[in-house]
């Protein structure tokens, strides 16, 4: 199906004039300058200028990682954010709506009733896989985007390439791929497609496998032209400059990464073996990344048990599916080792 970004973004975001700000007009990275410019504290701290509004030292080194121009991404204060971008971007409030395929991340929902956007839930089938054929029924002409989250949150697993491949195919709105688990799967990341599918949008994070909750990156990747449209409605100055200097620096230790995300693989089949083997479990479903959902007899009373013992995990019993599950993050070794310690004395 033919896809025109034109029928797709809300008609007067195509006109808007984005704002721009004192450092939009020049590149800073070019040389030294005397900013008199932006009404700043001229009396350096590290922290008295404004960030670089296009982040273009950190695009440097993510286009490097991804292999995309720095023109295909946008980065967001979180995944989040470039999720409420895409809502406002593409979907007319109390006009469009989007699909999602509960159970899924909860933000999908959020943001939907932010924008006043109708959602419509199509269910995973019972092994938390896509059901291509029931998602396409439900487009309707005011169906502008789908939020698909592969390795899913909270389920773990990967949805199949060639059922996102018939949606991507079969819809001419937006297929948006949350890849924010991306790192512990062992399929490649959808951002290789994008020459192919000029509908596709990818999201990945640094909250995960790089370790930087903390510092809220999200990263969008997409076609030019989606980019520039999110681009004229991101806040100037959304990523500030503490966030740029920290994810340089930790992007450019590659071994760091690589071996934290080994050792969390390797501790996700050693939890997995030892929840097989605890008497209140019924299933541990298959993950692709960092957490695993658990099936247990009573989901409240395991959860507080573990509370009680100081060990937090997430009750997903409420969400569609996952009746009686715990969700467990894998931990470090000595983490994991007491986690298990507890559960094989609870009663």
């Amino acid at each position: 199906m033919s896809f025109d970004i034109r029928k797709i973004v809300r008609p007067h975001i195509v006109n808007l004039k984005p704002y721009s700000s004192a450092r939009d007009e020049f590149d800073p990275t070019e040389k030294e300058y005397v900013y008199l410019d932006a009404n700043e504290n001229p009396f350096p701290n590290g922290v008295n200028r404004y960030p670089d509004p296009q982040q273009r030292n950190l695009k440097k080194v993510l286009g490097h990682r991804l292999g995309v121009g720095t023109e295909q991404l946008l980065l967001g204060n979180g995944s989040d954010e470039i999720l409420d971008l895409i809502f406002r971007a593409f979907c007319t409030p109390n006009t469009d709506r989007i699909i999602t395929m509960p159970p899924t991340y909860g933000m999908y929902k959020v943001l939907a009733e932010i924008n006043c956007i109708t959602l419509d839930e199509v269910s995973l089938s019972d092994d938390f896989q896509l059901v291509t054929k029931d998602i396409i029924k439900r487009i309707s002409p005011q169906t502008k985007a789908i939020f698909l989250c592969s390795p899913n949150n909270p389920s773990g697993n990967s949805f199949r390439a060639e059922d996102i491949q018939k949606l991507l195919e079969s819809f001419s709105g937006i297929v948006v791929v949350d890849e924010a688990y991306i790192d512990f799967a062992p399929q490649e990341s959808w951002v290789s497609q994008l020459s192919t599918y000029p509908n596709l949008i990818v999201t990945q994070t640094l909250s995960k496998a790089y370790g930087m909750a903390g510092i809220r990156l999200g990263i969008c990747v997409a076609s030019k032209d989606i980019i520039s449209i999110l681009h004229k409605i991101k806040p100037p100055y959304n990523i500030n400059s503490l966030t740029q200097e920290r994810a340089i620096e930790e992007l450019s230790n590659s071994k760091k990464y690589i071996a934290q995300v080994q050792l969390l693989l390797e501790e996700r089949k050693r939890l997995e073996v030892q929840l097989q083997s605890t008497s209140f479990v019924d299933v541990v479903y298959p993950s692709d990344a960092n957490f695993l959902l658990v099936r247990v007899d009573d989901a409240a009373k395991r959860y507080h048990q573990l509370v009680k013992e100081g060990v937090v995990v997430r009750n997903r019993s409420n969400q569609q599916g996952c009746a009686e599950c715990l969700r467990f993050s894998v931990g470090t070794a000595e983490e994991n080792k007491k986690l298990i310690s507890i559960l094989n004395r609870l009663s």
